[in-house]
């Protein structure tokens, strides 16, 4: 598809007609992804054949790309749905925040993974297609295109994309390697709730989990938490942000319960906060103020929020005898 070309990477995400793409490739070096190191018996090849199709020849390479890959993993939608939503008029194009987060609005839980073709590889291999960011064109006069990896044939040196008009692009790894380079190798995937990337870091699924969660119905940030803690138990902002959604959803057992645990294991100071804080909700006095006094010992940058718990505890306490 024929864009407007700009300067600046991230800002427009299009793509140039397949006949010049093949001429402005053909001119440039090409930048080979490091290879696979395969064990053995891994499948060399795999393509996830039914993944939707949304062909897009236009300026809505993104809606498009997002549609395809939402739509595949059941959060079933169309780029025209999606245009208002993630569609930047004045770029003629989409940012890649935009594209995260329009994942979001649709109720997945949007991920970027390693740039690498080990995790592409890893994620075909666990039914996901990848959405990927590429330069289309040249340095100096960039085309910035979203497509989804679907498949991939190690033995051949390619990789098998949702792409513009193109159903079922077969694009060589050399050249794919070319294109994705200059947007640092940017991907991602986006899955429901309950479900990780195979080859997400914990990195970026923490960050990804704290993003989605400010618009997420509290059930479903539980969800996607629990989720996430099965994978990486000991990841303390992991744990607080699944407190905080039990208790937005209403179950204040279970967020006590994840509080007083990563309080014991992590001795965190924010912990105990949340922790003081159920406990007095729930009339516990005495247990919140020991809680309380725990967070205090810690505090640090904390210590102003935990006097003020101390103090709601105290306010909250019943008169003594003779008082």
């Amino acid at each position: 598809m024929l864009t407007t070309l700009i300067r600046q990477l991230g800002a427009l995400r299009l793509a140039l007609p397949a006949v010049l793409c093949a001429l402005l490739l053909a001119a440039c070096a090409s930048t080979p992804l490091q290879p696979v190191a395969l064990a053995p018996g891994a499948p060399t090849r795999a393509e996830l054949v039914d993944t939707p199709f949304f062909p897009d020849d236009s300026h809505f390479c993104g809606p498009a790309a997002l549609a395809t890959s939402l739509s595949a993993v059941g959060l079933v939608t169309t780029p025209a749905q999606l245009v208002g939503q993630v569609f930047l008029p004045g770029r003629e194009g989409t940012l890649q925040i935009e594209m995260l987060s329009g994942a979001r609005r649709q109720g997945a839980v949007a991920m970027v993974i390693p740039g690498t073709l080990a995790a592409l590889k890893q994620e075909i291999d666990a039914g996901h297609p990848v959405v990927v960011l590429q330069n289309l064109g040249l340095s100096w006069a960039p085309s910035w295109h979203y497509a989804v990896v679907v498949g991939y044939d190690l033995e051949r040196g390619q990789l098998l994309l949702r792409s513009g008009p193109m159903r079922r692009q077969v694009m060589t790894l050399r050249t794919f390697g070319h294109t994705w380079q200059r947007s640092q190798y940017w991907a991602f995937v986006a899955l429901p709730p309950g479900r990780l990337p195979a080859s997400v870091t914990e990195q970026d699924a923490t960050r990804a989990l704290v993003a989605f969660e400010r618009n997420a119905k509290p059930a479903t940030a539980v969800t996607a938490y629990r989720a996430a803690r099965q994978r990486w138990p000991h990841n303390t902002t992991l744990a607080m942000g699944l407190g905080n959604a039990l208790y937005a959803s209403g179950d204040l057992l279970a967020a006590a319960q994840v509080f007083r645990d990563t309080a014991a294991t992590h001795q965190l100071a924010a912990a105990y906060n949340n922790l003081a804080r159920i406990l007095l909700q729930q009339g516990h006095v005495a247990e919140a103020r020991q809680a309380a006094e725990g967070g205090l010992a810690l505090a640090g940058p904390l210590r102003a929020t935990l006097l003020d718990t101390l103090r709601d505890i105290e306010q909250a306490a019943p008169p003594q005898p003779g008082s």
